[in-house]
């Protein structure tokens, strides 16, 4: 009995391995939230764009976090 739920616990637990890669991921997520927000947000922006080209560049990289975030998801749930 004891030795039954020592195996469902191991099983249960991630490897260090996939561990490493969902916080890699999780990383990544929330680097290219940030830099979209950044982009929308931030008025002196050092690249010489307008403002419809940074909302738009804004707007792209928060839903591929967002396609990066469900991917995530699904893949380590």
């Amino acid at each position: 009995m004891l030795s039954q739920r020592r195996n469902s616990q191991r099983e249960k637990q991630k490897s260090l391995h996939k561990r490493f890669l969902f916080v890699f991921g999780l990383f990544f997520f929330l680097m290219y939230l940030g830099l979209g927000l950044m982009i929308i947000f931030w008025k002196t922006l050092p690249l010489p764009l307008s403002y419809n080209q940074r909302m738009a560049l804004g707007v792209v990289l928060i839903v591929y976090s967002a396609i990066r975030f469900i991917r995530l998801r699904q893949k380590y749930s």
